[in-house]
């Protein structure tokens, strides 16, 4: 029975890696391929209606993922966690297979897109929320740490390693972004059916607490929403907070998520025992993971739009080049987690996550810090060497944390406790992207006009045009930059365009005239997120500190 436990631990860690991997890498694939993807669907990003089909795409798969982790725990709990698992694989499997091969084109074609990555979202929700719970029924307390180290390697490894995969895809065919996902995930799927089974106690007689699901769920998905559409342009406003729909979603989010918390106090079988919250390493843990989600998620947004808006074209890289590079240039924070990861896991098993976890969020606050010393256009040593600093801190903090949290949870209650655990993450890393986003369009506003206008009017457009172009909503240049788009081929009208002389022409068009526009504004505002993510960052070292002596894991 032993030697079966055994080979059946290494099974549960392989394949739920895999599927981990398999899902964070989808999360991110997209952020590099959209242009193909627009292209392919014959779409143009930069027109406004665009907006909102470019941000469904990019936060549409996390917010899904994000609102179902608890529910889907929870109901793991009572119907089997193995089961409901390799459901995830399946619906996952099937979401990329119609992604790949969607007929429309235009606005129907990235409806499509959508729908199915919506789906996608609630397969990768299945394997969030049960992977961590399959790793602790399978291995000894004694080698989680280790386990999880190894999971959550690759499983943030694959976001990486999504924007070069997406990059490199996209380049050969936009389709070839979804259907890589295919041969993988119906590996996947027929070997966790075959393999994969449940090793803990299942709540089978308990009810499904729907009150307490739907007001999580809607709450959560509604809140969600809301700060996604606040950072899209509103008639002639830069950004939506204004719009009475957005502020009607974040106050219906917030009493819905009141009122979950209300119910789950008050209900015999609650989606979520709270009373778990009263465990200081549960409650410490947890906080500390949310904090670091808020902090780092939208870290690699923010490089990235530093790297293709600015930094890769005045070293000379085409716009169209910029995404794949990107990718490539942030592999250092890659290889310093990937190293960490797995030794902090395994050391944690013998010495406790506290100090691992502590200092790995003390590592992320110097890098933050660090960051923002950086000029515009840096060395690119001083920067390899804060991506690694960063990627340490993270692998130092991820494995251990979990484990924790996993180890101060009852067997029945893993479920839920994991979707807990990853829907405090996702959310988190949705919140990131909000915050950081909003931060950068304001700097924008503020800054890119009075720059922009001077700046065109010395190329010689003409004042009218120039001060037209200079109004309009930052979004476009940012997302032109984004997308690998020459921004200001996109924001300059072509009949203006072709009226220049030549010279001015080449200068506008150029590799340095757009970056040297966006610089100031942009790295204002990257100064702000890295110094609230370097708060932030601190505040989780306390909280991890904060959760206490090694205490004797549950088995």
């Amino acid at each position: 029975m032993q030697s079966q436990n055994s080979h059946y631990k290494w099974i549960a860690l392989s394949n739920t890696t895999l599927g981990v991997f398999m899902a964070m890498l989808n999360g991110n694939i997209v952020l590099i391929s959209l242009p193909a993807i627009f292209r392919g669907i014959q779409i143009n990003p930069m027109a406004p209606e665009s907006a909102a089909y470019l941000l469904w795409l990019l936060m549409g798969y996390t917010v899904v993922t994000a609102t179902l982790l608890v529910s889907f725990g929870r109901i793991s709990d009572i119907f089997g966690r193995a089961r409901l698992y390799n459901l995830g694989f399946a619906i996952f499997t099937g979401a990329s297979i119609l992604l790949a091969f969607t007929p429309g084109k235009g606005s129907t074609g990235a409806t499509e897109l959508i729908i199915c990555r919506l789906l996608q979202g609630v397969g990768s929700g299945f394997l969030f929320s049960n992977s961590t719970a399959i790793l602790t029924d399978a291995f000894p307390p004694n080698q989680r740490g280790m386990a999880m180290g190894l999971n959550q390697i690759l499983g943030i490894g694959g976001s990486l390693v999504g924007l070069i995969v997406g990059g490199l895809l996209a380049d050969v065919h936009w389709r070839l972004v979804f259907l890589v996902s295919v041969p993988v995930g119906l590996t996947g799927t027929i070997w966790a059916y075959l393999k994969l089974r449940d090793n803990s106690a299942l709540l089978k007689r308990q009810k499904i607490d729907w009150l307490g699901n739907g007001t999580f769920a809607v709450g959560l998905t509604t809140l969600l929403l809301a700060l996604t559409y606040g950072i899209m342009p509103y008639h002639e406003a830069k950004m939506g907070w204004g719009n009475p729909w957005v502020i009607a979603g974040l106050i219906i989010g917030i009493i819905l998520l009141a009122a979950f918390i209300y119910i789950e106090l008050h209900t015999e079988t609650p989606m979520f025992k709270l009373d778990l919250f009263k465990i200081r390493a549960f409650a410490a843990g947890n906080l500390s993971l949310f904090l670091s989600s808020i902090a780092r998620g939208g870290l690699q947004f923010m490089l990235i739009i530093w790297l293709q808006g600015i930094w890769l074209p005045l070293h000379g890289y085409n716009f169209e080049q910029t995404p794949l590079w990107a990718g490539i240039y942030m592999l250092p924070m890659m290889i310093g987690f990937f190293v960490m990861g797995p030794i902090s896991g395994f050391l944690s098993d013998r010495y406790g996550a506290r100090g691992f976890a502590t200092v790995g969020m003390l590592l992320s606050t110097l890098a933050f810090v660090l960051l923002t010393l950086l000029p515009a256009d840096f060395s690119y040593l001083p920067f390899v060497m804060i991506l690694l600093i960063a990627g340490v801190g993270m692998g130092m903090f991820a494995a251990p944390n979990t484990t924790a949290i996993m180890n101060t949870v009852p067997p029945e209650h893993r479920g839920a406790s994991s979707g807990m655990r990853a829907t405090l993450q996702n959310t988190g890393s949705a919140l990131s992207m909000t915050l950081y986003f909003s931060i950068l369009i304001i700097g924008l506003a503020q800054q890119l006009p009075t720059t922009m206008y001077q700046g065109l009017l010395q190329a010689g457009v003409p004042s009218a045009v120039a001060l037209q172009v200079a109004n309009l909503p930052p979004t476009g240049a940012l997302f032109a930059a984004f997308l690998g788009y020459n921004p200001m081929a996109q924001l300059l009208p072509a009949t203006i365009l072709h009226q220049l002389p030549q010279a001015s022409q080449q200068l506008i068009l150029g590799k340095v005239f757009f970056p040297k526009l966006i610089a100031p504004a942009v790295m204002s505002s990257l100064k702000i997120a890295f110094y609230i993510s370097a708060v932030l960052s601190i505040i989780a070292a306390v909280a991890s500190y904060m959760r206490g002596k090694r205490i004797q894991p549950l088995h």
